[in-house]
C-alpha cells in the first residue's frame, strides 16, 4: 500500500504543540494518549526491526505501529484480520444495513457522557430491531445484529450513530425453522424510528434519575431535573432518523462493507489534501443536497481540525463493535450452528473467539510485505527499541 502524501500524523506533528499549550485544561488523558500515539506511530521513537529478503538480500527498516484504534495508519491491518475471522460466519442469506442516528439536540449530552450515552445508543438500537423482528406482524423471529458505533460526520462534526448489519431473517420462537424476511425488505423504518425514539429517551431519563449523567459548561443547567425533562420534551414529538439501506448483493459485499466500517476512524489519510502553517484542507461528501452525496473540499484552521478529530476519541475500554441476539458472544457458536442447520448450509470452521470478535486490539501474526525488488519473502533479522539508535539481534526471529 502506497503511503499518502499527507497524514493526520503530519498535522499533529506540525501543529499539536501550539494547540496543546492553548487547550491544556480541556484535554482528557485519553485524548493526550491518542495524539502522542499518532505522532509517534511508525517512527524510530517506538522502535522497530530490520528485514532482509531471502532471495536478493535487500534490507529495509520497519518501524513499529502504535496500534491505537484511533490511528488511521493502524486500522486497515486490524480490519483485514477482523474480516478474515468473520468470513467463516456469514450466513447464506441476504444482509441488511440499518442506521440509527441521534438527533443533534442529544449530541452535546452524549459528548459529555460518552460511555453512558453511547452505550444506551447501542442498547436502544439493537433492542428496537429485536423487538420489532420478534413481532409476528413483521417477522416473528429472533435475529442477530452486528452493531458498529460511529461518532462523526464527513465534516468531522460530532454525529453519533450506529450502523447495524442484520441477516434477512431469523430463528422461529420454537427454534425449529428459519423465517426469512420478504425479498428486498427487512422491517418498516417508521415503526423502528418510533420505538427507537421511545426506548432511547426513556433510557436517557433513567440514566438521569440514577445520577449517571454529568453536565458542564453550557449544559450545567441540565443538572436540574425540570430543565433536563424540558430539554427532552420536544424530542418526543420529533421524527428521529432511522435509515435502512438496500440489501447487500452477496457475502463478498457484506465482508467488504464490514471491513470498511468496523475499523474506520474519523478521517482517513487518503482524504487529506494539504496543510499550511494555518490550515488543513480535506475532501468530504455532503449528503444534504437533494439526497445525493456531493464531493466537496473543506478548509479548517489547523487547531479546529485537531479539535474535531479529538471529539471522536472513545473512553478507554469502550467497545465500538458489538454483537447481539443470535450473534451475542455468550452463545454465538451454538446459535450460528443452529442457523446453518435450519438453512441446510455447511457448518463453518471454528474461529478463535478472541480474534474473531474482539473490538480494535485483536492481535495476529501478519507476514511482512514482499520484497520490493524481487517479490521474495522478507525475514526479520534484527530488532531495536525506541531507546536505542542501533539495531540489536532478534534472537527469537522466526526462520521457518
Amino acid at each position: 500500500m502506497s503511503k499518502p502524501k499527507l497524514e493526520v500524523a503530519d498535522v499533529f506533528r506540525r501543529h499539536s504543540a501550539r494547540w496543546r499549550a492553548a487547550n491544556e485544561a480541556h484535554l482528557s488523558l485519553a485524548q493526550r494518549r491518542v495524539m502522542t500515539a499518532i505522532e509517534l506511530c511508525r517512527t524510530a521513537a517506538l522502535g522497530g526491526h530490520v528485514e532482509r529478503c531471502e532471495d536478493c538480500a535487500h534490507t529495509r527498516v520497519a518501524y513499529n505501529s502504535c496500534r491505537n484504534r484511533h490511528c488511521p495508519k493502524c486500522q486497515w491491518r486490524a480490519a483485514e484480520r477482523w474480516m478474515a475471522a468473520q468470513q467463516a460466519e456469514l450466513l447464506p442469506v441476504p444482509y441488511f444495513h440499518v442506521v440509527f442516528t441521534l438527533p443533534a439536540e442529544v449530541g452535546a449530552i452524549a459528548y459529555q457522557n460518552k460511555a453512558a450515552v453511547y452505550g444506551l445508543l447501542f442498547k436502544a438500537a439493537t433492542r428496537t430491531l429485536a423487538t420489532i423482528a420478534a413481532d409476528r406482524k413483521h417477522l416473528g423471529a429472533e435475529i442477530g445484529v452486528t452493531a458498529v458505533l460511529h461518532t462523526w460526520g464527513q465534516n468531522l462534526d460530532h454525529h453519533p450513530h450506529v450502523h447495524c448489519i442484520v441477516p434477512g431473517g431469523g430463528v422461529s420462537p420454537d427454534g425449529q425453522r428459519w423465517i426469512a424476511c420478504r425479498p428486498g425488505f427487512f422491517l418498516p423504518v417508521r415503526v423502528l424510528s418510533r420505538l427507537f425514539r421511545r426506548l432511547f429517551l426513556d433510557g436517557l431519563a433513567a440514566l438521569f434519575e440514577a445520577g449517571a449523567l454529568k453536565f458542564f459548561n453550557d449544559l450545567a443547567m441540565l443538572s436540574e431535573r425540570a430543565a433536563f425533562l424540558s430539554r427532552l420534551a420536544p424530542l418526543r414529538a420529533k421524527e428521529w432518523v432511522v435509515y435502512a439501506k438496500r440489501p447487500f448483493t452477496g457475502p463478498r459485499q457484506v465482508l467488504a462493507y464490514l471491513a470498511r466500517y468496523t475499523h474506520r476512524v474519523a478521517i482517513g489519510n487518503s482524504r487529506l489534501i494539504e496543510q499550511t502553517d494555518e490550515h488543513v484542507v480535506f475532501r468530504w461528501k455532503d449528503y444534504r443536497e437533494k439526497g445525493r452525496a456531493k464531493s466537496k473540499v473543506m478548509k479548517l484552521a489547523a487547531g479546529e481540525f485537531i479539535r474535531r478529530f479529538l471529539l471522536h476519541v472513545l473512553p478507554d475500554g469502550f467497545n465500538r463493535i458489538r454483537h447481539y441476539g443470535l450473534f451475542a458472544n455468550g452463545h454465538r457458536a451454538d446459535r450460528l450452528a443452529l442457523c446453518r442447520r435450519l438453512l441446510d448450509a455447511p457448518q463453518a470452521e471454528c474461529e478463535d473467539a478472541t480474534t474473531a470478535h474482539g473490538d480494535d486490539h485483536a492481535a495476529a501474526s501478519v507476514d511482512p510485505p514482499p520484497c520490493p525488488c524481487c517479490g521474495g519473502r522478507m525475514m526479520r533479522v534484527e530488532s531495536f527499541d525506541g531507546s536505542h539508535s542501533r539495531p540489536r539481534p532478534a534472537w527469537r526471529a522466526d526462520t521457518s
